[in-house]
């Protein structure tokens, strides 16, 4: 008789693999499969890239014809369809042991930080990724805004008087820049 030792975690993958296959089967769809009715979601990258959003999407099986981007001030959406090139009836005897590829529409609304230039937009699919570059518009541009010195103003000499000949010589000097501020005026 071998000892061995009991390991919890074993019985949680078991128990993990179940739910996976109860869900599985069950009559309950998740979000975004074709079978429930909805349509399914398309996973995004976003970056900005100087003046650009640069959106990208991987879309493998999709044909370009088969996707429509709209954009609205600073909301775009990303629709398009999947299809199926292997019915079900395409050969007889034919039986399917799993199938996980989705088929399909799908579609996903983003809303950009600011608005873009729809005109100036461009999308290009390049080895099963969709790539879409939006650019700024003027507004939304980042500007760099150059900082000035202020003039400073001239400090004018004023006088403390303390005693009685540096009161007269205070006289003198508020007479002086008195003259000379009014020589400026």
């Amino acid at each position: 008789m071998s000892i061995s030792r009991w390991d919890p975690w074993g019985e949680m993958v078991s128990l993990r693999d179940a739910m996976e296959r109860l869900l599985a089967e069950s009559v309950v769809r998740p979000f975004g499969d074709r079978m429930g009715g909805g349509a399914a979601t398309l996973a995004l990258d976003v970056h900005e890239e100087g003046d650009d959003f640069v959106i990208s999407a991987p879309a493998p099986g999709v044909s370009p014809d088969d996707v429509e981007i709209t954009v609205r001030g600073d909301t775009v959406r990303i629709h398009g369809e999947r299809r199926d090139h292997h019915e079900e009836g395409d050969k007889e005897g034919q039986r399917w042991l799993m199938r996980e590829q989705r088929f399909g529409s799908f579609e996903r609304v983003i809303q950009l930080p600011t608005a873009v230039k729809a005109d100036a937009a461009h999308a290009e699919f390049k080895d099963g990724v969709l790539t879409v570059k939006l650019p700024k518009t003027e507004e939304a541009k980042e500007r760099r805004i150059p900082v000035q010195a202020g003039q400073m103003a001239k400090a004018q000499e004023v006088p403390i008087e303390s005693s009685s000949s540096a009161g007269k010589q205070a006289g003198k000097m508020e007479t002086k820049t008195e003259e000379k501020q009014k020589k400026a005026a």
